[in-house]
């Protein structure tokens, strides 16, 4: 379950969700290569960059695709052609799929119906409430801005008051304000005991909420776990770093010397692209070198803080 050496969190929980050996392929495609995974009450992030799978993996857990291979079971059931069971599964698709004359309620409304909630004034009332979008409720859904719809649409999930949770990429469009709102929200629903799945591919969005981590890359688990574990791994990747400098072949000269530099190269502008194992170190020291040998500093960035870089380090492990 953990190819890059991550051991995974030890819980006494019994997992709500259960992936075995599972692959999903269309034509000559593999989007989901043998991934096997459990995820357990509380809040957990399933992190990876865009096309890693994370949506394809998610509608097999929700039951919306067979499997090519595996076997998904939710709630300790087969998810697949198990009508019952998605009345206890929420699901909060990444594509903004609205009827945009309907009002806010009525798209919520029409989400307690497929449910086969009744009656549907209290699940609907509740539902929108905990969005915070009671007051604009009647408004159609083409006057919502995008984190709106976003709210609505994640009401029409919790209608009716599922016990599994998930949610693909919920937080696009949504602003600072409606954001931390959201994982208030989340950890007020994982408190009373719930499970919820939240993909994304950005790092500090599941670092603020996710207590537990599935990093996913190319189709397969690249690693699971703690965050702080995760994240210490992450730490120990080396680092590319570009570095503009009036005089490059001194700053190299003087660079090299340095115990936290792993090797320099040259770019095709000038550009040095230096490759180190303590970033921290290398940015308090060019400054000083720059000073010491006369040289005028005129940039330095990272090259490679993208996600897929790191998942290339943890997979390459």
């Amino acid at each position: 379950m953990t190819p890059a050496g991550l051991d995974s969190e030890i819980t006494a929980m019994e997992p709500t969700i259960d992936v075995r050996s599972v692959s999903k392929w269309f034509g000559n495609v593999v989007a989901v290569n043998d991934v096997s995974l459990q995820v357990c009450p509380g809040i957990t992030g399933l992190l990876g960059p865009n096309g890693a799978g994370k949506t394809t993996l998610l509608h097999m857990i929700a039951g919306l695709a067979k499997t090519s291979d595996g076997e998904v079971r939710v709630l300790d059931e087969p998810v697949r052609d198990n009508p019952k069971l998605y009345r206890r599964i929420g699901f909060m698709s990444e594509h903004e799929s609205v009827y945009g004359f309907l009002s806010g309620r009525e798209f919520v409304e029409l989400s307690a119906r497929l449910y086969g909630l009744t009656p549907l004034s209290l699940p609907v009332e509740r539902a929108i409430g905990l969005v915070g979008l009671t007051d604009v409720q009647e408004r159609p859904l083409a006057t919502y801005s995008r984190g709106m719809r976003q709210r609505m649409r994640l009401a029409a999930a919790l209608v009716h008051d599922p016990e599994v949770l998930l949610l693909d990429e919920p937080l696009n469009g949504t602003d600072p304000r409606q954001r931390i709102e959201f994982q208030d929200l989340m950890r007020r629903l994982a408190g009373e005991g719930r499970t919820i799945l939240i993909s994304s591919h950005i790092l500090e969005e599941v670092e603020a909420l996710a207590g537990s981590i599935l990093l996913m890359v190319s189709g397969k688990l690249a690693a699971s776990g703690d965050f702080h574990a995760i994240r210490a791994k992450l730490d120990e990747r080396p680092y590319k770093v570009r570095i503009v400098a009036s005089d490059p072949r001194s700053m190299a000269a003087a660079l090299v010397r340095l115990d936290a530099v792993d090797s320099i190269s040259v770019d095709t502008d000038g550009a040095l692209v230096v490759i180190s194992s303590n970033v921290y170190a290398l940015q308090r020291s060019v400054p000083r070198l720059a000073q010491e040998q006369h040289i005028r500093l005129l940039g330095m960035e990272p090259l490679d803080e993208s996600l897929e870089s790191v998942f290339s380090y943890l997979v390459e492990r």
